[in-house]
């Protein structure tokens, strides 16, 4: 069996991960670049060539913003209003996560925006039935 056809599993052990405090990515043979979170298939090049890989969890807030309300999901009206941001992680891959250490208002998000780029950190939130990804800054 080749690594191809392992990937379907590749979202099971995303979430696996996560409840270890584990970041599990997929990293394409063909070109080399890695795939946050993991998918079937290469993200860049479209090949089905892939390695399991993690990343390290440090990544750059380029913006952010808050979400709506209600919340998307059953599992994040605990946590709403909550700040939702785009990140790009070291290992190259963009993602939007949920934003911790900023509060969701007007005159925070400001802040955030006029300090520009801003490293953050990912953690695990323990959600009523999911672990969720977030990254949290000192902003």
């Amino acid at each position: 069996m080749n690594d191809a056809t392992l990937q379907p599993n590749a979202i099971r052990s995303y979430y696996e991960g996560l409840a270890q405090g584990v970041f599990r990515a997929v990293k394409c043979t063909h070109c080399n670049r890695v795939t946050f979170p993991p998918t079937g298939c290469c993200e860049h090049c479209g090949s089905w060539e892939l390695q399991d890989t993690e990343v390290c969890g440090d990544a750059t807030l380029l913006f952010a913003t808050h979400n709506i309300a209600p919340a998307c999901h059953p599992r994040f009206e605990s946590i709403a209003p909550y700040v939702y941001g785009h990140l790009q992680l070291e290992e190259g891959p963009f993602l939007h996560a949920i934003v911790l250490g900023v509060d969701p208002t007007p005159e925070a998000l400001r802040k955030v925006f006029e300090k520009g780029p801003m490293p953050a950190k990912a953690e695990v939130l323990d959600m009523q039935d999911l672990k969720v990804l977030a990254f949290r800054v000192n902003a």
